[in-house]
């Protein structure tokens, strides 16, 4: 019995150490992240906990990324636009619905009239946003929730 509760305890520590791995970020430093990722394809993803379509669209995001798991040319980011004071909201979500890739949390809402046109003209700052970057360079902006077959579709347009 004692075993059995040290073995739980283990796996309550690794799956909670999921949760942990939500990083806050001004946006210079995500665009240099972005920017790094040479020879890949990146998809990234803005989104919140309050935010419906965002929540609806996540399944279909974590499917697709488990998909792509072994391809060392595809990396998936999830951007959080919550309020710094919900980071431990954030981490609850990410951790209960297994959302099991690269976490940032934008802690930039000041900024938010100069980084958005950055990413893209045309983004009125709605989520979710999904952007595609290849080689770090925007090649994909949509600005609406998606369906797996739809984000599948975005990636294979950009692939090679």
């Amino acid at each position: 019995m004692r075993n059995l509760k040290r073995i739980a305890l283990i796996f309550f520590f690794a799956y909670q150490a999921v949760a942990q791995e939500v990083k806050v970020v001004k946006y210079e430093t995500l665009q240099d992240v972005i920017a790094a990722e040479k020879d890949k394809l990146i998809v990234v993803n803005f989104w919140a906990t309050w935010c419906g379509p965002c929540l609806a669209e996540l399944p279909h995001f974590m499917e697709v990324n488990r998909e792509n798991k072994d391809n060392p040319g595809f990396k998936m980011i999830l951007v959080s636009l919550d309020q710094v004071r919900q980071l431990d909201r954030v981490k609850q979500l990410i951790t209960r619905r297994k959302l099991d890739t690269v976490h940032y949390l934008l802690d930039d809402n000041a900024r938010m009239n100069d980084w958005i046109p950055k990413f893209d003209p045309a983004w009125s700052g709605g989520i979710p946003a999904t952007f595609i970057y290849r080689n770090g360079v925007k090649v994909e902006f949509v600005e609406s929730g998606l369906s797996k077959t739809e984000l599948k579709n975005l990636i294979s347009n950009h692939k090679n």
